[in-house]
Formats: structure tokens, sequence, C-alpha cells
């Protein structure tokens, strides 16, 4: 019998992108499974905001497992949930995290290569963090767990000089030790999508953003799998609030309707 886990693996493998909707309530989810989504993620920074935190793991781990089993509870559609640092200083409090996500129903994790310093977001060491991700999916492997680990490279999200030659550089590394897939947020030009994904047999997910190319287009390359980030969050609460500001304006509630 085929696992859950097993098909989103190989949602990861069709020609299609795997096109992800990320959510961040039961309401999101259900309307993503309504317009026939093949999975979804959470979005750690429009969970944050709705419990009223900024994004970087300001929201307790406790906070994000509550809405993962809501969600799970509710849908029938897989689900990969953003870890953002992994919540933990070590392989083994990471691992003992993914493990209590698994264990609710999620089939995959996204987990970032930067950290927060004073506010400011930094590249952690490339040695280091391969390591780190090493000894998370060994301990996973002895204990039988089987979920998706998407390794976010925040090389173009940071925009530095060496955006390019540094992705290549960490995507061979997370590659060697055992990645599942990567995701390179900000990353847009055509000919260095292709180029990455050249570089790697990992699929590459790629990000909503300014000037990206269109679904056919990324598809033509070979991305593997399209998502939504938080933009989507904004833009309904941008539209709730302008919609508000016509309400008002007009002292009716006739625009609504």
């Amino acid at each position: 019998m085929t696992t859950t886990y097993q098909k989103f693996l190989e949602l990861h493998q069709q020609d299609k992108p795997l096109i992800i909707g990320n959510v961040w309530n039961v309401q999101s989810a259900k309307m993503f499974e309504k317009l026939n989504f093949q999975a979804i993620g959470t979005s750690s920074a429009a969970i944050a905001h709705s419990f009223g935190h900024e994004d970087g793991e300001q929201m307790p781990l406790s906070d994000l497992l509550f809405v993962v089993e809501r969600i799970i509870k509710n849908i029938n559609l897989p689900l990969s949930v953003d870890i953002e640092f992994g919540y933990g200083n070590t392989a083994e409090q990471i691992a003992e995290n993914i493990i209590a996500l698994e264990k609710l129903g999620a089939v995959g994790i996204n987990i970032e290569d930067s950290y927060l310093e004073n506010g400011e977001r930094k590249l952690k060491d490339i040695a280091l963090f391969s390591s780190l991700l090493n000894r998370v999916k060994n301990i996973l492997k002895d204990k039988g767990i089987s979920i998706f680990i998407n390794v976010r490279c925040d090389t173009f999200l940071l925009n530095g000089p060496d955006a390019f030659e540094s992705s290549i550089d960490r995507i061979k590394k997370y590659e060697e030790v055992g990645a599942n897939g990567i995701f390179l947020p900000c990353i847009k030009k055509e000919s260095d999508i292709e180029t990455i994904i050249s570089a790697t047999k990992l699929p590459l997910n790629v990000m909503c953003t300014t000037e990206l190319p269109n679904f056919e287009v990324l598809e033509k390359i070979g991305v593997k799998r399209i998502s939504m980030g938080n933009f989507l969050n904004d833009y309904v609460y941008n539209s709730a609030e302008n919609k508000t500001i016509e309400i008002l304006k007009n002292q009716s509630f006739n625009s609504l309707f």
C-alpha cells in the first residue's frame, strides 16, 4: 500500500510542477482542497502573524503543532510544515520536533540554512549546517521516520554578491547529506533557475516573487515545485482592508454583495 509520504515523494517527480498551496489555518487549507490542489504546506510567516507574532520562530512550537493538528484533522491532502530553523539548537531537538510533526501526519518539512541574529538574517556556516542536517537525517532513519526534508537555501533571499555560486556549493553539500529537495526563495531569472537544476539531482522548489517566469516556462526548464509563501495571505488581508475602507466611505455594505 502506498503511503501518503510516498505519494508526496512521487509528486516531486511528475512532469508538471507541484504547486503548493501555502496555508495558515483550516479554512485556507480547505480552500486549496476544494480547488483540487495535490498538496499543501504551511507558511510560517502567515501562521505567526495570525497568532500575533513575527516570523523567525517568535511563535511557540506548541502553537505550530496545534495549527498543524487542526489542519490535518480536517483535510485529506499531504501537508508539509515550515519549521524555519528547526526550533532547536541540536540535531536531537530538531529531530524530536520533526518526529512530533510526522506523528501528527505531516509528510514533509522545510528547514532553513539561515538564522536571525539581532534581527538580521544570516547564512549558517555550510559545513556546520550540513553536519547538523546529516545528524538529523540519521536520527530519523534510526527511528524509522520517513519525511520529505526540503532544505530552504537562503542565498538568493539574502541577495549577496555571490548568491549564485554559493547556492551551487550549498546545494551540492545538502544533496550529499540526504536532503530530499531544495527550496530557493527569491530566485527569479530563468537562466539561473535552469543552471541550478542542471547542477543537482534534487527537485527544485521556487517561490512566488516578482518577475518569476510563468508556470509553463518553469515546467519546461524542469522546476518540480512552486510555492506561494505568505503572499496569498498578505493579499487576502490587504483586500479585506481595502474593502472595509470602501464600505466606510460609502456607509453601506452593498459592495460586499
